[in-house]
């Protein structure tokens, strides 16, 4: 297995919003703010190459917005999703897969771009299977007032009419060494891979634990749909990382890529910070 993880891009948003209930004071010590109350955030994806699939997971926002939509992102830095793969050597045409945890628009809008002259939208990676959970489909499918920002159609409609859309049905062993684990809290059928690799088990925690400082079990984002499903999904994902060792990637820390985990009077919290690189 050859496994690479980079960085899209970094963008912001309210830091209010990605701690919840969690009050300023305590979340601000541990995630600092700008003046705006806003926190950098990044959009790390995964390439992973296994049993004869390359798979990228998640694609990061895309280019098919306009400025005003953007405005409020504020974009910087990063790799770039095109530009990342082919730092480590590969081009969109080599993806076979695309993995998406889930459909909101800063996880799947890379997957689709405008069409030469702007008329309409094609996909980014021609050769892929596009694969995504049957419940997390359903249901961005019916949309709903809390996510109608984050399920776009310009995100979603070209992975139907593509022909290469996946509905995976369950947990399971997707790939070689490659597991799905599901989850309802986030947003229904959130997938969460756990991946086996040279011995240990990393698991890419997406928005179930979007930042290392979400590892505490109420420190969840407002944009949960069901916060009490989140709560016993991160329990069980800590507890069997803190008996077996796991190492966890995070999605979208700004500063720390990966942590082991420990036992504290407090409760389940980091132990080893390190780069994915160190693995």
């Amino acid at each position: 297995m050859k496994i690479r993880l980079f960085n899209i891009a970094n963008f912001k948003v309210d830091g209010g919003a990605m701690f919840g209930v969690v009050p300023k004071a305590l979340w601000s010590r541990v995630y600092p703010s700008d003046d705006n109350n806003l926190i950098v955030l990044t959009l790390r994806s995964l390439i992973v190459e296994t049993g004869g699939h390359v798979i990228l997971v998640d694609t990061g926002w895309g280019d098919k917005q306009d400025e005003k939509f953007f405005r409020h992102i504020y974009l910087h830095g990063g790799e770039g999703l095109v530009e990342g793969l082919a730092a480590a050597g590969y081009k969109p045409e080599d993806i076979t897969d695309v993995f998406l945890t889930h459909l909101h628009a800063d996880h799947c809008g890379g997957c689709a771009r405008k069409t030469p002259g702007g008329s309409g939208f094609e996909i980014v990676f021609p050769e892929a299977a596009y694969h995504v959970s049957r419940a997390q489909w359903d249901w961005a499918s019916k949309n709903n007032i809390r996510e109608e920002d984050s399920f776009l159609e310009e995100n979603i409609l070209p992975l139907l009419h593509s022909g290469r859309l996946n509905l995976v049905e369950e947990e399971s062993e997707l790939f070689k060494d490659f597991n799905v684990r599901m989850c309802y809290g986030h947003t229904p059928g959130l997938m969460i891979p756990v991946i086996s690799y040279n011995g240990k088990t990393l698991v890419y925690t997406g928005d179930l634990i979007p930042t290392l400082a979400h590892i505490p079990l109420i420190w969840n984002m407002s944009y949960d749909i069901e916060s009490l499903k989140t709560i016993e999904e991160k329990k069980q994902i800590l507890e069997e990382s803190l008996a077996n060792n796991y190492i966890l990637v995070f999605q979208h820390d700004g500063s720390t890529e990966c942590c082991t985990v420990e036992m504290t009077p407090k409760g389940i919290r980091a132990k080893e910070k390190f780069r994915f690189e160190e693995i």
